[in-house]
């Protein structure tokens, strides 16, 4: 598969249209947003490390042993 990385200024309206167009073709298309730079190299945590934590949480204070269904 051939690819080609593109750089596109969403500031305008233009480039949000653009961008849009792309996002409408997922199996073709992969779009990777740049994180801001206030968490950059911050750890970060997925949905299910935080529903984890959160199970663990729930469980020790109420002395249950819930499993949450992702």
């Amino acid at each position: 598969m051939d690819t080609v990385k593109v750089q596109i200024d969403v500031s305008t309206p233009t480039g949000r249209r653009l961008l849009r167009e792309v996002a409408k073709h997922p199996k073709t298309a992969k779009i990777e947003y740049p994180l801001p730079k206030s968490i950059a190299g911050k750890k970060l945590f997925t949905v299910k490390e935080v529903f984890s934590e959160v199970e663990k949480e729930l469980n020790a204070h109420y002395g249950s042993n819930y499993k949450l269904k992702l």
